[in-house]
């Protein structure tokens, strides 16, 4: 008897008794599991279909961007911190848009106005989806005063100079979820309002 009946089988030639209620129950645990965990962000299934009608209208800077982002979500989803959430995705398209403002410094060093023109077009869109994400951004003075509020705080609560950042960061990890934020730019922030 091959290996893989034997796994089938029982000794006594019948196939094992399993509940049909049991094997229901797996396979909709199985099929609820991935569909959760795989479901793209929502911002996402709408660049997946801007980029399907760019491939139509032949919009060649509008595609360069979205393939740009797909591609580095597809790179992202191979490490252990894919992107599940619009806010994850948001803070992607930051990370592609700071590479082209960097681009476009360095174009213009070498006097290469084609590529200026280029970057510029394509920050320029990556500008309309960050706008269109549907993800809140906090401006600059309501970060700061997050960041002063969680500082008093912390003091309030007799926090030792040496774990201050520490748990300001705590106390302000609530405030920021869900929000388009930079984290290091926000910890920096800390560090320099609480004199560390």
């Amino acid at each position: 008897m091959p290996a893989l009946s034997a796994l089938r089988w029982s000794q006594n030639g019948r196939m094992p008794c399993v509940p049909f209620s049991s094997m229901l129950a797996q396979r909709a645990h199985r099929c609820h599991s991935t569909a959760t965990e795989d479901a793209p962000p929502p911002f996402m299934q709408r660049i997946k279909a801007d980029l399907k009608t760019a491939m139509r209208a032949k919009d060649a800077p509008r595609l360069s961007v979205l393939r740009a982002i797909m591609s580095a979500s597809l790179n992202a989803s191979k490490t252990s911190n894919p992107i599940r959430t619009d806010v994850q995705l948001v803070a992607l398209i930051r990370r592609i848009q700071k590479s082209s403002q960097d681009a476009v410094s360095d174009a213009e060093a070498a006097g290469r106005e084609d590529l200026v023109d280029k970057e510029n077009e394509q920050i320029r869109i990556l500008d309309e989806y960050l706008a269109g994400s549907g993800v809140r951004t906090l401006g600059e003075a309501e970060l700061k005063t997050l960041i002063q509020d969680a500082i008093e705080a912390s003091k309030n609560a007799g926090t030792a100079t040496k774990s201050l950042v520490g748990d300001v960061m705590k106390r302000l990890a609530g405030a920021l979820e869900g929000k388009d934020v930079d984290r290091k730019a926000v910890a920096g922030s800390v560090k320099e309002l609480t004199g560390r």
